[in-house]
């Protein structure tokens, strides 16, 4: 590695020359992000330089091999084959017909496109809520997609949730089919498969108070809004979800936070387990709340339909 002292106004392409680089060669080391300047590759060999600036160079190798950071994106986790991030509220996973750019996906694919080696690409295999945050995962290529897909049913998936009003029932299972209407809200079908799929939630309260709830929520299956809806169903509707009948929203965001994900890596097949804290901002929400004590009900969970 080389580090370079900038003593006086200069460019990019006018150091290096100077230390004896070709302009093919210059051109080559910005392509790959081998030139930084305090910290932050170059990009134009026409880049000013400023006095007390430090520029460095690294060899095409070194700097594939570091990690590049994505503007706006936690990563949690990398290899060669799944991406694992803390998605930020506010965010659709995918483009809808409203929003086509501003997307998790979007930011994402550019971000490994960006990267030296160009041939990541980023694939879908879950989605979470624009209002939410936490846990999301995609492929890095086409087989990792595939075996993600087939084995993310038997994922474990697990989200600590605020509800409105104190939810009394400790802990149980929610069933029942869920469709959705022309208006693209999902609702509950009742106890038969004729229009729709069926779904299956389970709760535990962790703590609560007269005005809210903290609720750890697992999904065993995982269909579109299912979660707001159980609960909304229970009334208890997430805070910040005014679709499904919430008459507070203190954050400007559904206080959803997907907290764990369980699953095997699509290529070892080692069983992979991530976990993220609660966010702060939801202390706000919680001051007033106790801890739950666990009592008979929430070993023998009622079942709610």
């Amino acid at each position: 590695m080389q580090s370079i002292a900038i003593k006086e106004p200069s460019t990019v392409l006018a150091v290096l020359l100077q230390c004896g680089h070709s302009k093919t060669k210059i051109k080559q080391l910005l392509k790959y992000r081998a030139v930084q300047v305090d910290g932050v590759a170059a990009t134009r060999a026409e880049q000013p330089l400023k006095p007390g600036s430090t520029l460095t160079v690294t060899s095409e190798k070194e700097a594939a091999e570091r990690p590049v950071d994505c503007p706006g994106i936690t990563i949690v986790y990398e290899d060669d084959d799944i991406l694992v991030i803390d998605k930020p509220a506010g965010l659709l996973t995918i483009a809808s017909a409203k929003e086509k750019s501003r997307t998790v996906f979007s930011k994402i694919s550019a971000c490994l496109s960006a990267r030296p080696q160009g041939r990541d690409r980023a694939f879908v295999i879950h989605r979470l809520d624009q209002g939410a945050s936490g846990l999301l995962v995609f492929a890095k290529n086409e087989a990792a997609q595939h075996a993600l897909q087939q084995s993310w049913p038997q994922a474990e998936k697990k989200f600590l949730v605020v509800v409105e009003g104190a939810l009394l029932q400790n802990a149980g299972t929610i069933t029942g089919f869920l469709a959705e209407s022309k208006a693209h809200r999902m609702f509950a079908t009742g106890k038969t498969d004729s229009d729709g799929k069926y779904a299956e939630t389970q709760f535990q309260v962790v703590r609560r108070s007269a005005e809210c709830s903290l609720v750890e929520v697992s999904l065993i299956t995982a269909r579109k809004n299912q979660l707001r809806v159980h609960l909304a169903d229970m009334g208890h509707p997430v805070v910040g979800d005014k679709k499904y009948g919430a008459k507070t929203d203190p954050m400007k965001r559904l206080a959803v936070h997907a907290t764990l994900l369980s699953f095997p890596h699509p290529t070892s097949g080692e069983v992979l387990r991530f976990t993220l804290p609660l966010p702060q901002k939801f202390n706000s929400l919680l001051k007033t709340t106790q801890p739950v004590s666990q009592q008979n009900d929430a070993d023998s969970p009622a079942k709610t339909e």
